[in-house]
């Protein structure tokens, strides 16, 4: 469960009195992370007015970062920085396990691995409990909205859905539950008027009504459409995105990839109109898939395409990190899939980016934007718009943010793909300049 939205709701309040109803229990175990340590100590302070009031004789340890109540429930209070913190955790057992401020945790891992740890021989008795809150914004804003809002109305539970393909997760086959789905989420909208403390008087409403309009619509309203220091506020649905069509076979086709394996691969396949204008309309956004296995997997997705003309892939992907055996990309060419290194040159990352705005913007002759996008490429669409700015070099975007899918985007872009009118072709060359008007020489 999710609960967030607008400021001042009293969301790590709410989330410091969630535990408390299973504390009492000698069996209770819970464990409440921030994204960093000085986030962390706010929360301790809070609790430490909290907690003594609630359950009299409750214990804290500074040493265990700790609270113990009377009867022996415990709740560890601690902080997930990076994603190889989650081994801290490793073969312990929590009955509830709370992330405050969800969106400041850049991709799903930490949050999708810790729900592993949400287990306990007691459940029965106590449940099992996993809950966020959050304001909009920050660099996980994209997958927190892909996994809590989008799926339903604010307020209603829903069957957990793939933030990937929007489908609902369900057991597997063999499984003797096998097609029925796992389990239910839910967000709850905070609003400042659920708080009296702060939104008697006025004072802190008219504080929030004085921001800029983007993060008073985030912070007053509770609006996930809109993302804070967003790195292409241009880009517009209306404007960028297009129904699917039949591409002619006359286009130039390519594809590129951003490759990860713990973390998520995005492949994208890109067409060129004759007026330049580059067409996105496949999408491949998939994680824990072997090179190999992804080679198999381009191939048969464009097996019909037609000539591909080239592939970019990140260029790190050629280097053997120690291994005697052919590198990551050699493994996808000896597959058929084949590739060419992107730019990562000095200043290729900022260029990247310049080049997405200038395809972003509308054409003055065709009345039509240099970069469209299919409508069934939803991952990116949802990932372009929502990918912040980075806070310390506004000419690039925060890398610490979900980027998979634009990495691949901006690879495709820096190829500076032409259309197929531009193409070198050797027959005609052969037969050399036919004059269509031997008088005007054209």
């Amino acid at each position: 469960m999710l609960y967030g939205g607008a400021a001042g709701g009293g969301k790590s309040y709410a989330m410091l009195a969630d535990p408390l109803h299973g504390l009492n229990d000698p069996n209770f175990s819970g464990l409440l992370v921030r994204h960093t340590t000085e986030e962390l100590r706010e929360l301790i302070q809070k609790s430490q007015e909290l907690y003594p009031k609630a359950i009299p004789g409750i214990k804290w340890s500074e040493r265990k970062s700790q609270w113990t109540s009377p009867r022996g429930g415990r709740l560890w209070m601690s902080y997930l920085d990076k994603d190889m913190d989650v081994t801290r955790y490793q073969g312990q057992a929590f009955n509830w396990i709370g992330f405050d401020e969800l969106t400041q945790w850049p991709s799903p891992f930490a949050w999708d691995y810790m729900r592993s740890r949400l287990r306990s021989a007691f459940s029965q008795d106590l449940g099992l409990y996993m809950r966020g809150t959050t304001n909009p914004g920050g660099s996980g804003h994209s997958w927190v909205k892909k996994m809590f809002i989008d799926p339903a109305p604010a307020g209603d539970s829903f069957w957990a859905t793939n933030i990937e393909t929007g489908e609902e997760i369900k057991f597997p086959a063999g499984h003797s539950r096998a097609g029925q789905p796992l389990f239910k989420r839910r967000f709850i909208p905070a609003s400042l008027f659920d708080n009296p403390y702060l939104s008697e008087g006025g004072d802190y409403e008219a504080m929030l009504l004085s921001l800029p309009e983007h993060q008073r619509k985030q912070l007053l309203e509770g609006n996930w459409d809109v993302n804070e220091g967003a790195a292409f506020p241009e880009f517009s649905r209306d404007k960028h995105v297009v129904d699917p069509f039949k591409i002619p076979g006359s286009w130039t086709r390519f594809r590129a990839c951003d490759y990860g394996y713990g973390s998520y691969t995005g492949v994208l396949w890109f067409a060129v109109s004759p007026s330049e204008q580059l067409v996105v309309y496949r999408e491949m956004y998939c994680s824990k898939v072997t090179a190999s296995d992804l080679a198999d997997m381009i191939l048969e997705a464009e097996a019909e395409d037609g000539t591909m003309r080239y592939g970019v892939l990140d260029s790190s992907l050629w280097h053997k990190r120690g291994d005697t055996g052919p590198s990551l990309a050699e493994q996808m060419n000896m597959k058929g899939c084949r590739w060419r290194p992107s730019d990562r040159s000095r200043g290729s990352r900022v260029a990247g980016k310049n080049e997405i705005h200038r395809r972003l913007q509308v054409e003055e002759f065709t009345n039509e934007p240099g970069l469209v996008f299919f409508s069934n490429c939803v991952n990116t669409i949802a990932q372009v718009p929502a990918i912040p700015l980075d806070k310390r070099n506004p000419e690039d975007v925060d890398t610490n943010a979900e980027d998979h899918l634009y990495d691949a985007l901006r690879y495709g872009i820096m190829t500076r793909p032409r259309s197929s009118i531009w193409d070198y072709d050797p027959a005609s060359q052969r037969s050399g300049f036919q004059a269509q008007d031997p008088k005007f020489g054209y």
